[in-house]
């Protein structure tokens, strides 16, 4: 009898203690939704870029501006980073430090259209930051013939000198000759330029015109009269193959003009 009350005992007692498994549940649950709550609470950084422009066309400077809220520890590290296509990665271009909630950075790049962000490490008790990113267009001054001439005619034995590399590194100076009554002329690829500036410095022994084309428009031009000089600067938006042209109107020889011309470019 004893050992049936025993049983009966142990039994019961199995049978209270089913209901704990449920409980630890609970509490697991609990947990897990009290840890989701406290990291969604948690305080976050976010990082922006406020401004980028090209503040030195001619040595290719980029000023970056950005903001970062709440403001770092005084003097931390923010890279700018840029996107390079060929890699398919980021890739540091340069750093500022930050001062309050803003850092500054600057960057010498050649023209191009690339895309930029900044970032921020970690400081407790906030995660690093990205900021969203930003596409720019950086306008560069360079040398005519960088790429060298596309084409060049005229008539009357025309001559289109491009001053070699070793004598000319900018790869904007040329000289341009032809017989008298003669023209000549010299065709570039300005894809990704939005302004020429050119210096002219007339050596005929007489009068000339100097002229811009979009392909065989003219858009521009300025007559010369001898031993002179000038400036012939236009906006070429848009124009895809620029063509800079002189042509004789009176003169003994025939026209010769010595050139230095600059391209305003993202390439």
């Amino acid at each position: 009898m004893r050992r049936v009350l025993a049983g009966l005992l142990t039994l019961l007692l199995a049978g209270c203690a089913a209901p704990v498994a449920p409980a630890d549940s609970s509490l697991s649950l609990g947990s897990t939704a009290s840890a989701a709550v406290a990291a969604s609470a948690a305080p976050t950084r976010t990082a922006k870029i406020a401004s980028i422009r090209t503040t030195d066309a001619t040595k290719g400077v980029i000023t970056v501006v950005g903001t970062l809220t709440p403001a770092p520890a005084a003097g931390t590290r923010i890279p700018l980073h840029q996107w390079i296509p060929s890699l398919k990665r980021w890739q540091e271009v340069a750093h500022g430090y930050s001062s309050g909630s803003s850092v500054t950075i600057t960057t010498v790049q050649p023209g191009s259209i690339r895309t930029y962000r900044i970032a921020v490490g970690a400081q407790a008790p906030y995660a690093a930051a990205i900021s969203p990113m930003i596409s720019f267009k950086h306008y560069v001054w360079r040398g005519m013939f960088k790429k060298g001439l596309v084409a060049a005619g005229g008539a009357g034995q025309p001559q289109f000198t491009v001053v070699p590399p070793s004598e000319g590194p900018r790869r904007a100076e040329a000289d341009l000759l032809a017989n008298q009554g003669g023209y000549v002329w010299g065709d570039v690829d300005s894809t990704g330029c939005r302004y020429a500036r050119n210096w002219l410095g007339n050596l005929t022994d007489g009068l000339v015109r100097v002229s811009l084309h979009n392909g065989t428009t003219a858009m521009t031009s300025v007559r010369m009269q001898q031993e002179t000089e000038t400036w012939l600067n236009y906006d070429i938006s848009g124009v895809t193959r620029l063509r800079l042209q002189v042509a004789d109107i009176r003169s003994g020889y025939g026209p010769y003009v010595s050139i230095d011309s600059l391209l305003l470019c993202t390439n």
